[in-house]
């Protein structure tokens, strides 16, 4: 029984680290990659998605699709570099800013497994981290607390006057420094 849930195991991850890279910057997240070829190297782990954190401005509507995002920054960002990047068919939207933290989706083997490595997250400031199980895995989320979120612009007006957004991106760029070295963190300890 458990030779079976062992090879399970390991076609499902060979499976899913064959596969192509589907996410918006079409490819890996430098910040977050020496973390996740860690983890993929151990026996009873792989990862299924990851984010290092990211700035975006989306439109606000109830479901995500095409043209949702108007700017995704993966990196720290200054007042110029945000208003260069920011399209100009903003004109009539309403959007949202959002600074959101690092998550790391990771399979685990067993219960134990996951359990370990929950710890390990949660001591590395991963507060927001749980296990999600079905009857076929377990799977690991672990997410940071590092987010911002408010409305940007409403029919296309800009709702933040410039100090104030200064501010927010000082704060959001602040963010995403402390996310990253929880992720250092955790890429010692795994």
């Amino acid at each position: 029984m458990q030779n079976d849930i062992d090879d399970n195991f390991e076609k499902q991850k060979r499976d899913i680290l064959s596969k192509g890279d589907k996410s918006s910057i079409g490819g890996w997240d430098k910040r977050i990659k020496t973390l996740c070829d860690k983890i993929n190297k151990k026996k009873n782990f792989y990862t299924t998605s990851s984010c290092s954190g990211r700035i975006v401005v989306i439109v606000e509507r109830d479901k995500k699709g095409p043209g949702v995002f108007q700017a995704v920054f993966h990196e720290k960002l200054d007042y110029n570099d945000f208003w260069k990047y920011l399209p100009k068919e903003h004109a009539k939207l309403d959007l949202k800013f959002k600074q959101e933290p690092a998550i790391l989706h990771v399979a685990c083997k067993d219960l134990d497994s996951a359990l370990h490595l929950l710890k390990k997250a949660q001591l590395a400031g991963f507060k927001r981290s749980g296990i999600i199980s079905s009857k076929n895995r377990f799977v690991c989320e672990l997410l940071s607390t590092e987010k911002l979120e408010l409305p940007f612009a409403k029919k296309g007006k800009i709702l933040l006057d410039e100090n104030y957004l200064k501010i927010l991106l000082k704060k959001a760029n602040d963010n995403l420094v402390r996310t990253w070295k929880k992720i250092r963190s955790l890429q010692k300890t795994i």
